[in-house]
Protein backbone atom coordinates (compact mmCIF):
# COMPACT_ATOMS: atom_id res chain seq x y z
CA UNK A 1 0.00 0.00 0.00
CA UNK A 2 1.01 3.16 -0.93
CA UNK A 3 0.26 6.49 1.05
CA UNK A 4 0.73 10.06 -0.54
CA UNK A 5 0.54 13.40 1.62
CA UNK A 6 0.57 16.61 0.11
CA UNK A 7 1.63 19.88 1.13
CA UNK A 8 2.54 23.57 0.71
CA UNK A 9 -1.31 24.88 -0.50
CA UNK A 10 -2.26 27.84 0.48
CA UNK A 11 -3.57 31.17 -0.32
CA UNK A 12 -1.52 33.63 -2.46
CA UNK A 13 -2.07 36.74 -4.57
CA UNK A 14 -2.44 36.44 -8.54
CA UNK A 15 1.21 36.38 -9.85
CA UNK A 16 2.41 34.72 -6.94
CA UNK A 17 4.07 31.38 -6.61
CA UNK A 18 3.30 28.31 -4.67
CA UNK A 19 5.59 24.99 -4.71
CA UNK A 20 3.55 21.77 -4.11
CA UNK A 21 4.60 18.27 -2.49
CA UNK A 22 4.30 14.76 -2.59
CA UNK A 23 5.38 12.71 -0.42
CA UNK A 24 5.26 8.54 -0.80
CA UNK A 25 5.04 6.32 2.34
CA UNK A 26 5.06 2.81 2.06
CA UNK A 27 5.75 1.17 -1.08
CA UNK A 28 7.89 3.56 -2.59
CA UNK A 29 7.25 5.11 -6.42
CA UNK A 30 10.58 3.05 -7.66
CA UNK A 31 8.73 0.40 -9.09
CA UNK A 32 5.87 2.85 -10.34
CA UNK A 33 5.57 4.46 -14.11
CA UNK A 34 4.29 7.83 -13.83
CA UNK A 35 3.15 10.69 -11.15
CA UNK A 36 0.74 13.30 -11.82
CA UNK A 37 -1.14 16.33 -10.57
CA UNK A 38 -4.80 16.74 -10.92
CA UNK A 39 -6.83 19.48 -9.76
CA UNK A 40 -10.57 20.15 -8.77
CA UNK A 41 -12.23 24.22 -8.82
CA UNK A 42 -15.96 24.40 -6.76
CA UNK A 43 -18.03 23.06 -9.13
CA UNK A 44 -16.37 21.37 -11.77
CA UNK A 45 -14.60 18.12 -12.26
CA UNK A 46 -11.30 16.98 -11.11
CA UNK A 47 -9.17 17.60 -14.25
CA UNK A 48 -5.19 16.60 -15.37
CA UNK A 49 -2.46 18.95 -14.68
CA UNK A 50 0.47 17.61 -15.33
CA UNK A 51 2.23 14.11 -15.05
CA UNK A 52 6.04 13.01 -15.38
CA UNK A 53 7.80 9.71 -15.75
CA UNK A 54 9.27 8.08 -12.84
CA UNK A 55 11.96 6.87 -14.72
CA UNK A 56 12.72 9.29 -17.56
CA UNK A 57 12.67 12.60 -18.32
CA UNK A 58 9.28 13.01 -20.38
CA UNK A 59 6.76 15.76 -18.62
CA UNK A 60 3.35 16.19 -19.87
CA UNK A 61 1.00 19.47 -19.19
CA UNK A 62 -2.61 20.44 -19.59
CA UNK A 63 -2.28 23.67 -22.11
CA UNK A 64 -3.52 25.98 -19.28
CA UNK A 65 -0.43 25.47 -17.04
CA UNK A 66 2.39 25.00 -19.60
CA UNK A 67 5.09 27.63 -19.41
CA UNK A 68 3.63 28.18 -16.01
CA UNK A 69 4.08 25.35 -13.64
CA UNK A 70 6.74 22.91 -13.75
CA UNK A 71 6.70 19.28 -12.36
CA UNK A 72 9.51 17.02 -10.81
CA UNK A 73 10.42 14.20 -8.84
CA UNK A 74 13.37 13.44 -6.00
CA UNK A 75 13.64 9.63 -6.79
CA UNK A 76 15.66 9.60 -3.58
CA UNK A 77 13.19 11.40 -1.49
CA UNK A 78 10.24 9.58 -2.90
CA UNK A 79 8.57 12.83 -3.54
CA UNK A 80 7.01 14.41 -6.40
CA UNK A 81 6.71 18.20 -6.71
CA UNK A 82 4.54 21.41 -8.74
CA UNK A 83 6.16 24.56 -9.31
CA UNK A 84 3.62 27.02 -9.86
CA UNK A 85 4.60 30.24 -10.79
CA UNK A 86 2.26 33.39 -12.47
CA UNK A 87 -0.61 32.43 -10.87
CA UNK A 88 -4.26 33.16 -11.38
CA UNK A 89 -7.34 33.10 -10.00
CA UNK A 90 -8.34 30.30 -12.31
CA UNK A 91 -5.58 28.27 -10.52
CA UNK A 92 -7.91 27.99 -7.60
CA UNK A 93 -8.42 24.52 -6.71
CA UNK A 94 -7.80 21.44 -4.28
CA UNK A 95 -4.56 19.66 -6.12
CA UNK A 96 -4.04 15.87 -5.69
CA UNK A 97 -0.75 13.93 -6.12
CA UNK A 98 -1.31 10.57 -8.21
CA UNK A 99 0.74 7.57 -8.52
CA UNK A 100 0.87 4.98 -11.22
CA UNK A 101 1.80 1.67 -10.28
CA UNK A 102 1.58 -0.25 -13.22
CA UNK A 103 2.55 1.33 -16.52
CA UNK A 104 -1.12 1.46 -17.42
CA UNK A 105 -1.72 2.26 -21.26
CA UNK A 106 -4.33 4.70 -20.47
CA UNK A 107 -3.25 8.49 -21.60
CA UNK A 108 -1.43 10.14 -18.60
CA UNK A 109 -4.35 12.57 -18.48
CA UNK A 110 -7.11 10.02 -17.95
CA UNK A 111 -7.73 9.91 -13.91
CA UNK A 112 -8.03 5.82 -13.96
CA UNK A 113 -5.06 5.23 -15.27
CA UNK A 114 -3.76 5.73 -11.47
CA UNK A 115 -3.72 3.72 -8.50
CA UNK A 116 -3.13 5.67 -5.36
CA UNK A 117 -4.27 9.51 -4.71
CA UNK A 118 -3.57 12.11 -1.80
CA UNK A 119 -5.98 13.95 0.09
CA UNK A 120 -5.26 16.93 -1.88
CA UNK A 121 -4.09 20.48 -0.86
CA UNK A 122 -6.40 23.19 -1.12
CA UNK A 123 -4.82 26.55 -3.62
CA UNK A 124 -6.02 30.24 -3.39
CA UNK A 125 -5.06 32.70 -5.68
CA UNK A 126 -6.69 35.88 -5.15
CA UNK A 127 -7.00 38.81 -7.30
Amino acid sequence: QVQLVESGGGLVQAGGSLRLSCAASGRTFGSYAMAAWFRQAPGKEREFVAAIQWIGSSQYYTDSVRGRFAISRDRAKNTVYLQMNSLEPEDTAVYYCAVDKNASSRPYYVESRYDYWGQGTQVTVSS
